[in-house]
């Protein structure tokens, strides 16, 4: 048997034993799947950096001999194309595998999302099946209450005490104060005439001691006028 028919052999065999297990296992995990794909991608990439050094060398033969051995530099040509062709097929293959493994992890998170997404609605449904609608509006009436009982306490505390004075005599005193000030504002400008500290004369009084004086006048002009 050849290498090469032994080294077919054994990946066959390798491959229908790890078939065997995933089935036994139900299948591969994603996570299994998408280490098994970056695995490929680490190898794959590096063909891709042997095969690009193989297709330098190849075209530094084929420079080397030129046109002075054509036969050899155009072998050198040809397995430079053939290079070349695997490296395409390289490229074309890690665009598959990393679309396969960016939509497997993708899919992988969205699974673990809706299982999180069901172990919290258990919990939350597990929660709700311990309260008791009834109990939580007595509670809420309780702490309303409450509420109403500690703002009436501050509103006590708050209250001021000792204060009922009454307000006409506070208005009076205050009067009394302006006036006073008054007073020495006055004083300190000189002061007011004195006041004469006798009765001053009624509007009437005046009235008619001036027109009493009038008719004196009066008849004393007649007196003179008869003398003559």
């Amino acid at each position: 048997m050849s290498k090469i028919s032994k080294l077919f052999k054994g990946v066959s065999g390798s491959s229908s034993s790890s078939k065997s297990k995933h089935r036994a296992r139900g299948g591969p995990s994603p996570h299994e799947a998408i280490h098994k794909l970056r695995d490929t991608e680490d190898m794959l990439t590096k063909k891709q950096d042997y095969l690009e050094k193989r297709i330098e060398q190849e075209v530094a033969i084929a420079k080397k001999h030129g046109t002075r051995n054509k036969r050899a530099a155009l072998q050198a040509l040809k397995r430079k194309k053939r290079l070349e062709q695997q490296l395409t097929q390289i490229d074309g293959t890690l665009s598959t595998i990393e679309f396969q493994r960016e939509s497997l992890e993708n899919s992988h998170t969205n699974s673990e999302v809706v299982r999180n997404m069901g172990y919290a609605s258990q919990a939350m449904k597990k929660v709700h099946e311990s309260m008791d609608l009834n109990k939580i509006d007595d509670l809420m009436d309780d702490i309303n209450e409450q509420k109403d009982v500690a703002r009436e306490i501050n509103d006590a505390i708050s209250r001021p005490q000792g204060d009922d004075f009454d307000e006409d005599e506070l208005l009076a005193e205050l009067e009394e104060l302006e006036q006073e000030q008054m007073d020495d504002s006055m004083k300190s400008m000189g002061g007011l005439p004195s006041v004469p500290s006798g009765r001053l004369p009624s509007a009437s009084t005046s009235y008619r001691a001036t027109t009493k004086r009038r008719e004196d006048e009066d008849d004393m002009r007649m007196l003179a006028s008869w003398a003559t």
